[in-house]
């Protein structure tokens, strides 16, 4: 389904009348987590195939009235995204590549034949809503306003032999802290063992609810294995490492002047990430040679040993930059790192000083709203 041509879509104002008081609003962002809480109000957007995106709507945050009918419950027919806000040095506020998610919202409607929302049409509902509710974005370090913008599909019907009708677009907000709990430190991961997350010509690369459904249960062996990540494989060899289970890889082979790093190619399985992009354009800011290369288990394995491999670390917007220390699977494990890695420590620091303002943005990722 392709975006409307006529993208000059009028947003209704509907404030709360019962905002969240000051006090407890500090109170809730002392400690926020990730995803626990939520700020004064959200964004709506309706579509019909009749009509086409309309009754756009800045709104109190608040429940949605679906029949159990609703397509979405049955079927799974679901998109969404994540960026975040930052409270930059001197006081402005901050996107960061809000356009990159926007065309990846596109591109994963039209996989799962859904209507695509218009870049600008995004733009705006992300601006709407950071700017009334900018006193939740967090003044603490490296805490952030997390935007998770989503797409359901909202017809009511049984039906299986077409997509659904009509669908919602929403965005909702909220105050985030670090997504691995005790700070900056390498994590543990887990070869999944008899699962995999996607198969050419499948939904991988689409950022829909479904994949990371099924990707539940290699995250529950992974805990049942003392670990915190899953890492999936191929489906046809189940050798070559595509992804973790919500952040893409990154391997670092030598070290100093010599080091570079590696990540697994977009073969239409694994997810495009926006970090993903960001730290490959940051390489070649920093000078460090950066390519897409397949890279398998035996090849992991054997680097670390050997010290070719000096450091890896996984990607997202969640946890941005967060170094893995071990890898364990049902045939033995190995360690890569006790400590974050000089690499990985670079591009992180990079990232978030460009994000917080406190480094200049050579390639303009900072879209500022107030």
């Amino acid at each position: 389904m392709t975006a409307d041509a006529n993208h000059d879509i009028s947003f209704t104002l509907n404030p709360t009348a019962e905002p969240v008081a000051a006090a407890r609003r500090a109170e809730l962002m002392a400690n926020p987590g990730f995803g626990r809480v939520f700020t004064d109000h959200m964004v709506t957007i309706a579509w019909t195939a009749e009509v086409g995106w309309h009754d756009a709507q800045l709104r109190p945050f608040g429940a949605l009235s679906l029949s159990p009918a609703t397509h979405v419950f049955h079927y799974g027919q679901e998109i969404f995204e994540g960026l975040k806000a930052y409270r930059q040095a001197g006081g402005p506020i901050a996107v960061f590549r809000p356009v990159a998610n926007a065309a990846r919202l596109i591109s994963s409607a039209r996989r799962m034949a859904m209507p695509e929302l218009p870049e600008d049409v995004f733009i705006q509902a992300v601006e709407l809503l950071v700017t009334l509710d900018r006193d939740w974005v967090p003044t603490a370090s490296e805490q952030s306003l997390y935007l998770r913008p989503f797409m359901i599909a909202t017809h009511v019907g049984l039906s299986v032999s077409h997509p659904s009708s009509s669908f919602l677009f929403v965005v909702i907000a909220s105050p985030a802290g670090a997504y691995f709990p005790g700070g900056l430190r390498p994590v543990s991961v887990w070869l999944a063992d008899g699962y995999i997350r996607a198969a050419a010509g499948g939904t991988g690369a689409a950022k829909t609810g479904g994949n990371y459904a099924g990707g539940w249960i290699g995250q529950l062996q992974a805990t049942e294995h003392g670990c915190e990540q899953v890492v999936w494989l191929d489906a046809a060899e189940h050798r070559w490492v595509e992804e973790l289970g919500g952040m893409n890889l990154f391997f670092v082979f030598g070290a100093d002047r010599d080091a570079r790093i590696v990540t697994p190619p977009l073969t239409g399985t694994l997810l495009p990430g926006v970090i993903r992009d960001s730290i490959l354009t940051l390489a070649a800011d920093l000078g460090i040679p950066a390519s897409e290369e397949p890279i398998s288990v035996d090849q992991w394995r054997a680097g670390c040993e050997s010290g070719e491999i000096t450091e890896v670390f996984a990607s997202g917007t969640a946890a941005v930059i967060t170094p893995v220390g071990e890898v364990k699977g049902s045939a033995g494990g190995w360690p890569v790192g006790s400590e974050p890695g000089p690499v990985t420590m670079r591009l992180r620091d990079q990232l978030l000083g460009i994000q917080f303002g406190q480094l200049p943005d050579p390639h303009g990722w900072m879209h500022k709203i107030c």
